[in-house]
């Protein structure tokens, strides 16, 4: 931990602002509520304006694959600023798990594949995903049972995926399969034949998770039989940690909502803020919410830069700011009393991230069960 800058520079910060001031512009609760009455995907002008305008995908993609080079830490911030925003965009499948995947990946003879992607990935031409866990309490390796055959010069994938990150929309999905020597990776159009796409019930109704089904799906690999275990590693270490930041920014997020109605709902002739039991309330999410914000930070950090630290920080950071944001959430809509449990108010929509978050790449016995191992191998 020695000499290790923890927060971001003022350059960052800065990205943050132009962030948080376009999602206030074109993704405000008004835009929000209003996909979800409409029950449609992402909005594809405000994605490619996203995209466009600000480079949000290929944050940290080499600058020879259209990107811009920057390291991982911006790539925090985005999370952070669209955990406030709840917007639905293809962001978190695209430059979080299809970047991460092609960032990762091995094999030299794969790797003009991988550029060609990378390219289409961070100037928004594709969008991505990842296609791994098909048991909801198995997210390692050993449970990957998908196959891939090589015949007469194609791969065909044949398996079952389940929490796909918008894996119902995404153009491409990465896939990862068994091969006969060992586990890879793949990808796959999301229109190809063999595909069946199935978008599932969830209780957050602003981030898709989706079935998906393989049935000798055409297949091109892009990371090496044999590399998959430790593509995926690192993959999930930079997923959870970039979730944990999300959910740092929704707690973020749901503190402000609460503060905000604690100084502006009167009763008996003063704000509700001045009563005790409120300001203890109000006191204690601040107190979870940088714990959360110390934790996301360091997990930032060690993932910027490459650290052995890194699947410590990153599990620590996952129970620690979903702790944070299903508390904060939670204690936002009892400081609201009754209009914070109606479908108008956004409330209700940080509480449903916050549950599903929870979960999405583990739940907290699966993250401890993580840290305690890598706790221990630290000290062999």
């Amino acid at each position: 931990m020695t000499g290790r800058r923890l927060t971001h520079d003022a350059e960052v910060e800065e990205f943050r602002c132009a962030v948080r001031g376009f999602l206030r512009e074109h993704a405000d609760t008004t835009a929000v509520f209003g996909a979800m009455r409409e029950e449609r995907a992402w909005d594809t002008a405000v994605w490619s304006r996203l995209v466009g305008e600000l480079g949000v995908v290929g944050l940290d993609v080499p600058e020879t694959c259209g990107g811009a080079g920057a390291g991982f830490r911006p790539v925090a911030v985005v999370a952070e600023e669209l955990g406030r925003s709840l917007v639905r965009l293809p962001w978190f499948a695209s430059a979080v798990l299809g970047v991460g995947v092609l960032l990762h990946a091995e094999g030299a003879e794969t790797e003009d594949r991988r550029t060609q992607l990378l390219t289409a990935l961070a100037g928004g031409e594709r969008t991505a995903t990842l296609a791994w866990a098909e048991a909801a309490d198995r997210l390692d390796a050993p449970s990957i049972e998908a196959s891939a055959e090589h015949d007469g010069g194609t791969w065909r994938v044949t398996g079952r995926k389940i929490l796909v990150v918008e894996g119902a929309m995404t153009d491409l999905l990465f896939v990862a399969a068994r091969a006969n020597d060992g586990l890879a990776l793949f990808v796959v159009e999301g229109d190809a034949p063999g595909v069946g796409r199935t978008a599932d019930r969830a209780m957050d109704p602003n981030r898709q998770l989706a079935t998906v089904t393989f049935d000798g799906a055409p297949a091109h690999l892009v990371s090496d039989p044999g590399t998959g275990e430790r593509v995926l590693a690192r993959v999930r270490d930079r997923a959870v940690t970039a979730l944990a930041c999300e959910q740092t920014g929704g707690a973020a997020a749901s503190l402000d909502l609460a503060v905000e109605h604690a100084k502006n709902r009167i009763q008996f002739g003063r704000p509700i803020g001045m009563l005790q039991a409120i300001k203890h309330r109000c006191a204690d999410m601040a107190v979870e919410l940088e714990a959360a914000r110390s934790a996301s930070l360091w997990a930032t950090a060690a993932v910027a830069e490459g650290s052995p630290e890194t699947g410590i920080a990153a599990a620590t950071a996952a129970l620690a700011c979903s702790r944070a944001y299903e508390y904060v959430a939670a204690e936002a809509i009892q400081v609201h009393g009754g209009i914070g449990f109606t479908w108008e108010h956004p409330a209700h929509l940080h509480f449903r991230r916050a549950a599903t978050s929870a979960v999405l790449f583990g739940d907290r016995r699966t993250h401890r069960e993580s840290l305690l191992t890598g706790l221990r191998v630290d000290t062999e």
